[in-house]
């Protein structure tokens, strides 16, 4: 009798495991829709900051976003700088460090950054004919293997070294072209860079933000 009443027990605590699993997979569905619209804040903003980017003329630039005006889109900063990391493993971004004195951010599409370096190339074949073979390796293989906004020259040249005979000139290239910026407290270091941003930096500080 008691072994009866403990398998009836044990059939129905069942029975309400089965039942309550729908429930909680619809609650993680939920939690997996929340975090997902949480995180396509920041990829919106993005994408309309992008739509917003001042046209100058004389000036060829892709656009890119300052993470202080993003900051003033997306209220939560932690959120913010959560999101720009998953978009930056996932390749969809790069995050460039300024060098205006102040601890601010450029942040641009991948995309646009590659074809950024397809300009800077075609500025160098109208003026020089030099072997210009190290713009693909770096897009190839620097720019997807190195997601951080700096690199040692070292681990430059092994990456470059990846797909052929690297020599200083073409670091210097890279250099030329305003993909690449030494560093000024340690030379062996250089920091990722959007070629012409020093241009148009200071009109794109004062661009309202009201579409936020």
């Amino acid at each position: 009798m008691e072994a009866t009443t403990s398998k009836a027990s044990t059939g129905r605590k069942r029975q309400r495991e089965q039942e309550s699993s729908p429930e909680t997979e619809a609650a993680d569905q939920f939690v997996s829709l929340e975090d997902n619209l949480i995180f396509s804040d920041t990829l919106v903003a993005l994408r309309m900051m992008r739509s917003q980017f001042p046209r100058i003329e004389k000036v060829s630039i892709q656009p890119f976003i300052l993470r202080s005006q993003l900051y003033s889109c997306v209220k939560d900063r932690t959120q913010v700088d959560r999101e720009l990391e998953s978009l930056k493993r996932e390749c969809i971004i790069r995050v460039f460090k300024l060098n205006t004195g102040q601890d601010d951010h450029a942040v641009m599409f991948v995309d646009d950054y590659q074809s950024q370096i397809e300009r800077a190339v075609k500025r160098l074949q109208t003026k020089r004919q030099d072997d210009l073979t190290v713009f693909d390796w770096f897009k190839t293989h620097v720019i997807p293997s190195k997601l951080d906004p700096s690199i040692g020259h070292q681990e430059l040249f092994s990456l470059l070294s990846l797909v052929g005979k690297v020599k200083e000139e073409h670091i210097s290239l890279l250099i030329n072209a305003g993909l690449l910026t030494r560093q000024l407290i340690d030379p062996n270091m250089y920091w990722f860079a959007i070629p012409n941003i020093g241009s148009v930096l200071k009109g794109l500080s004062q661009v309202c933000t009201d579409f936020c």
